[in-house]
């Protein structure tokens, strides 16, 4: 009973597992495609600040085109760090003009913001210098310390001096805990520097029900849904859970990437997780293109931030295709080998068939009957010789698909190996016969058509099912360009009727009627009767017809 309930517990658990690794699996898919939307993305939110743009030089009042050009900065905030700037120096312009000095010094505290997001220490400290506290309403006050906590926090993380780090870190919590005494605790930015503050201490489970507060009253289809899910992935890498950390993590990029973000930290953070666990081509395609969106975002810091990941995850990268090409390499020398070796072997039953040739000769008394044979013989491996040269020409190209070109030689290489056999166990039976003196029952089996048909139909059995595998909605596309009263179906066993046999072959490459007829054994104008009979009835142009065959079921 224990050890039942045991494989129970575990078996439970590899599914659990397994589960949250399609998961994820899936989240990644999500991102590729995404990626591959991104510009449509950008071209969106493009057209959304063209509208505020438009809305701003139209604006009569200046206090209308103050609201403006802050809600130009909004959204250029995460899109594009000049433009930001430079609305913000209008929005100070304008509040300068209508004598509003609570609302200059908030704007020179979000510029400060700005800068230090960017990198520029020097620049944000002067912005801070030049906001008079006094002024400030409620709203200013929290946007000034938390502009004083950002770049003190980002100068003690980046200093090189070591003997500095704690004055920085010392001035970050002094106008953390001034900026607590201002900010609702409610609100985004509050939630975001308590669980800032929470992590160093290893206080997960306080961080985690702040963050499930956080979430809760957060719509995933709002831009700020990246903001919360990088801050739980934060919770969590800190714990230890891989696998919750990445989820997290590819949520944040999904919403960045949806909603046109240039300032990429989740996807950066998402590459180089990746390229630790060894997911290089992921990887590398996620540090190129938060590369070019840090490009068009256009700060320093992201440039320090991922030009040192990128050169790394690059080197990796370009490691894995050596190794890739080396790999690719040694396969093409063992399949160059293993050809030579199957054109040997070719060569060697080509040269014991001339020998049994010469053998049959010699015996005077049958003489013609086993020239006869030989000739049939002689026949069936000039057949098989045609079809090895059909299927090679065929399998060149067929370059569309390596699946099409596996499928047709394996079946191919099979169907070699069975004739050998099956010429072998002949030339024992005549062997055999002849000692026995079976003349006559040699002379009616060499007459006889049986075997051919049978080969014939195997043959054709063998194509059919080999055909419908490769491409099992061809039948139905086929239909599909005909008029109703003439399609066509297979027949019970799967077995392809003659007419779609013969644009069977076209789709493989068969153009000539000879060709197909020779191969079908049906005479040429039998073949063009076919075709002529089946273009009459197409939908639509019946001259291009064939054409439109050639391009059903690829891949």
């Amino acid at each position: 009973m224990t050890r039942l309930l045991l494989t129970s517990v575990f078996l439970l658990l590899t599914a659990v597992i397994n589960a949250q690794k399609l998961n994820l699996d899936d989240l990644y898919r999500q991102v590729d495609q995404e990626i591959e939307h991104f510009p449509e993305y950008v071209a969106q939110y493009e057209q959304q600040i063209a509208a505020t743009r438009t809305d701003y030089q139209k604006a009569k009042t200046q206090q209308e085109r103050y609201r403006l050009a802050l809600a130009l900065y909004e959204q250029y905030r995460a899109f594009q760090n000049d433009s930001a700037l430079a609305y913000l120096n209008r929005a100070e312009t304008l509040a300068r003009q209508m004598n509003q000095p609570a609302q200059v010094g908030d704007i020179i505290s979000r510029a400060a913001f700005q800068c230090s997001t960017a990198g520029l220490y020097n620049e944000a400290l002067a912005f801070l210098r030049k906001v008079d506290k006094t002024q400030l309403d409620t709203l200013g006050l929290a946007h000034y310390y938390m502009a004083q906590m950002h770049v003190y926090g980002e100068l003690g993380y980046y200093t090189q001096v070591s003997s500095m780090r704690e004055g920085y870190y010392e001035k970050q919590a002094a106008y953390r805990d001034s900026l607590y005494n201002v900010i609702d605790h409610n609100s985004q930015d509050y939630m975001m520097q308590r669980i800032l503050e929470l992590l160093p201490q290893k206080r997960y489970q306080e961080a985690t029900d702040l963050s499930d507060r956080w979430l809760k009253d957060m719509s995933p289809e709002s831009r700020d849904y990246a903001i919360a899910s990088y801050y739980r992935y934060l919770i969590i890498n800190n714990q230890m859970n891989p696998e919750q950390a990445e989820y997290w993590l590819c949520q944040s990029a999904l919403s960045d990437i949806r909603h046109a973000v240039m300032d990429q930290a989740s996807l950066l953070a998402l590459a180089e997780k990746l390229n630790d666990e060894g997911e290089l081509t992921h990887s590398y395609h996620y540090i190129r293109f938060t590369w070019e969106c840090n490009n068009r975002f256009n700060t320093r810091m992201r440039n320090w931030q991922i030009a040192p990941i990128l050169n790394v995850i690059d080197s990796n990268y370009k490691e894995q295709l050596a190794r890739n090409t080396q790999v690719l390499t040694t396969s093409v020398i063992v399949v160059s080998i293993l050809a030579v070796m199957l054109l040997g072997l070719l060569f060697f039953l080509h040269r014991r068939n001339k020998q049994l040739d010469v053998a049959r000769q010699a015996v005077s008394d049958s003489n013609e009957k086993l020239a006869a044979l030989n000739e049939e013989l002689k026949s069936t491996n000039a057949q098989l010789s045609d079809k090895n040269d059909e299927f090679a020409l065929l399998n060149s190209q067929l370059s569309e698909s390596n699946r099409v070109k596996e499928e047709y030689i394996g079946r191919f290489m099979s169907l070699c190996s069975q004739y050998i056999d099956k010429i072998d166990d002949y030339r024992k039976m005549v062997n055999k016969k002849m000692k026995d003196k079976e003349l006559d029952e040699l002379y009616r089996l060499s007459k006889s058509t049986a075997l051919k048909e049978k080969e014939l139909d195997e043959l054709y059995e063998n194509f059919d099912s080999v055909f419908l595998h490769l491409f099992p909605n061809f039948v139905e596309d086929f239909n599909g360009l005909l008029q109703p009263e003439m399609r066509l179906k297979p027949r019970d066993d799967n077995r392809l009727p003659t007419e779609i046999r013969i644009f069977a072959l076209i789709r493989l490459g068969f153009e000539d009627s000879s060709k197909i007829a020779e191969f079908l054994h049906y005479s040429v104008n039998t073949i063009y009767n076919y075709r002529a009979r089946i273009k009459n009835g197409a939908i639509g142009n019946r001259e291009s017809f064939e054409q439109r065959v050639k391009q059903l079921g690829l891949i």
